[in-house]
C-alpha cells in the first residue's frame, strides 16, 4: 500500500516535501518513483529511486530542483521540491515496481503499485 501526503498550494519559488508511506515494501528491492499528471495530459515520471543501491533518475524538467529520497527503514519515500514553478502543478503519485529486465523508470506501465495521489498547485 502506498499513501501520499504533503501536497498543497504554494507560491512560485516556494518549496514542498511530499511523503509516501510504503507498507509492505521493506523486504527486497523495488523501484520507487514519483509521477505526476495534469488533467488532459499523460502521467509523466518525475523521479525514481532504486532501493537496492539508492540510484536515482530525474526528469529533465526537475533536475536540480527536486530530490527523491527514502528513510533508513525504507518505509517512507520523499520528494523534496524546491524552486517550484506553475508548470509543476499536478497530481503527484507514488509508485512501486519490482525490478526486472527492460524496466524503464519513467514508464508508468512498468509500475505495479500506485498511491491515490496528492495535489500540488503552484
Amino acid at each position: 500500500q502506498l499513501v501520499e501526503s504533503g501536497g498543497r498550494q504554494v507560491q512560485p519559488g516556494g518549496s514542498l516535501r511530499l511523503s509516501c508511506i510504503a507498507s509492505g515494501y521493506t523486504d527486497g528491492s523495488y523501484y520507487m518513483a514519483w509521477f505526476r499528471q495534469d488533467p488532459g495530459k499523460e502521467r509523466e515520471g518525475v523521479a525514481s529511486l532504486n532501493t537496492a543501491d539508492s540510484s536515482t533518475n530525474y526528469a529533465d524538467s526537475v533536475k536540480g530542483r527536486f530530490t527523491i529520497s527514502q528513510d533508513n527503514a525504507k518505509t517512507t519515500l520523499y520528494l523534496q521540491m524546491n524552486s517550484l514553478k506553475p508548470e509543476d502543478t499536478a497530481m503527484y503519485y507514488c509508485a512501486a515496481a519490482t525490478p526486472r529486465a527492460g524496466l524503464r523508470w519513467d514508464r508508468r506501465e512498468d509500475y505495479d503499485y500506485w498511491g491515490q495521489g496528492t495535489q500540488v498547485t503552484v
